[in-house]
């Protein structure tokens, strides 16, 4: 690969170590590398609550990972369990990224999730070391010295090196840093035969490349370019571009994706088995997913319904859920949309226990006003028409919890509940 003609610069990709459970630790004033803690969403007797982050050492000492369930945790007194408190999160990320942004100017600097981000040194990075690493570690101590928290570094020519550099070799080096670059990628990275450790190689991905018969980063390199995106569409260049460690993308000219569905899911604080209470729900969130399409004055020509089964259910019915969708003439009606959902919903379950509700509204476009049905009462649908943007007015205008349907003050309504939730956990002021 001639190399020459890409783009050759210097990006920082900056972890920081389990986020959530080292804050936590902080605030307790503990060792982000030493304390055992767990953050755990929705704990309760069902054993069904949710790890968000696992310290170091509890991973090490316990096997518990991000992904864990809570009945998977063990019962152990070493282990402080702890509900999250996203608002701290948030706050202690902005304080993060102001010291990121004395080091970058403000276009070179992209927050890539909660506890990443990526800084463009190329223009900067002489100005406070020798090296690229003794600037790393120089961001690295800074932080620890104000916030307790310690970080690893990825440095690489492009982001996607830097980001492979953080994931397969900063997290396991001594100084939390690792770098990779056109000259070092081969050698580093095409040994590797587990594609899915591969930042954006999925399951399913890795599978169907080993359907082709391409088991490691060097056979993915090998491969025929063409054919493989003939094979894959434009993911394949992109797995190609990727073998070869080449990102020609600039973090000043990143633009936000085009919105072409909007969805919302919740995990339901208990398991639910009640028809009347599982509609409740279903119902809330599609009138939520409803306001927000509607605010940006789109209409949804197809409706989509998620029902994740609860451990009991699906040690009932083998299956982990269900995912159905439905055409519809476009609309941006809310009780529309809530009917369409409560029939897939119906046509669906067999009463199995749920514990995760997730509703989807795709194929958008434009909303042009009001197309009346001529097998319905005009004025009827200019009354809804009408109902729903003052709803919408209204909790513009004080807050979404200004109006809301009568049927989430029955047993099993989340609306109220989840109002104050940030992120869909526990926004969190004080110790619990």
């Amino acid at each position: 690969m001639d190399y020459r003609h890409e783009p050759h610069g210097l990006f920082f990709m900056i972890d920081n170590k389990s986020f959530y459970a080292s804050v936590e630790s902080v605030a307790r004033q503990l060792n982000p590398l030493r304390s055992v803690i767990v953050v755990m969403s929705e704990a309760d007797n069902t054993g069904s609550g949710l790890v968000l982050a696992a310290s170091p050492m509890a991973k090490k000492l316990f096997g518990i990972s991000n992904v864990s369930r809570q009945y998977e945790v063990p019962d152990d007194p070493r282990i402080l369990v702890v509900p999250p408190r996203m608002n701290l999160y948030i706050q202690e990320n902005l304080k993060i990224n102001k010291i990121f942004r004395e080091y970058v100017a403000d276009n070179d600097l992209v927050p890539y999730s909660i506890d990443e981000s990526i800084l463009d040194m190329t223009k900067s990075w002489r100005l406070f070391g020798k090296t690229p690493e003794e600037v790393a570690r120089r961001i690295q101590l800074r932080i620890r010295h104000e916030m307790g928290l310690y970080t690893t570094v990825g440095i690489g020519e492009n982001p996607v090196q830097a980001k492979l550099a953080l994931d397969l070799q900063a997290k396991h080096d001594h100084e939390l840093i690792g770098r990779l670059t056109y000259e070092s990628f081969p050698e580093a990275i095409w040994p590797i035969t587990d594609l899915t450790s591969v930042w954006s190689i999925g399951r399913r991905t890795a599978a169907h490349l080993n359907r082709l018969g391409i088991h490691s980063m060097r056979e993915l390199a090998m491969v025929n370019p063409y054919e493989l995106q003939a094979e894959m569409g434009l993911i394949g260049a992109q797995l190609f571009a990727l073998a070869w460690g080449i990102d020609r993308s600039q973090l000043h000219q990143l633009r936000p994706a085009k919105e072409k569905s909007w969805s919302n899911s919740q995990v339901l604080p208990r398991d639910y088995r009640s028809q009347q209470e599982i509609e409740v729900v279903i119902r809330e969130i599609g009138l939520q997913v409803t306001a927000r399409m509607r605010h940006h004055h789109q209409q949804a020509g197809c409706v989509s319904l998620g029902i994740g089964f609860a451990r009991t259910g699906e040690a009932e019915d083998g299956r982990s859920g269900f995912h159905h969708s439905c055409r519809i003439e476009p609309t941006d009606n809310a009780q529309l949309i809530a009917a369409t959902l409560l029939r897939l919903f119906r046509q669906h379950w067999e009463g199995q226990a749920i514990r995760n509700i997730s509703v989807g509204v795709s194929r958008l476009n434009r909303s042009q006003g009001l197309q009346l049905d001529i097998f319905q009462d005009p004025q009827r649908q200019l009354k809804n028409e009408r109902f729903d943007r003052v709803i919408d007015e209204l909790r513009d205008r004080f807050g979404k919890t200004a109006v809301i349907p009568a049927s989430s003050l029955l047993p099993g309504g989340t609306m109220l509940s989840r109002a104050a939730l940030v992120g869909g956990h526990n926004g969190g002021n004080s110790f619990d």
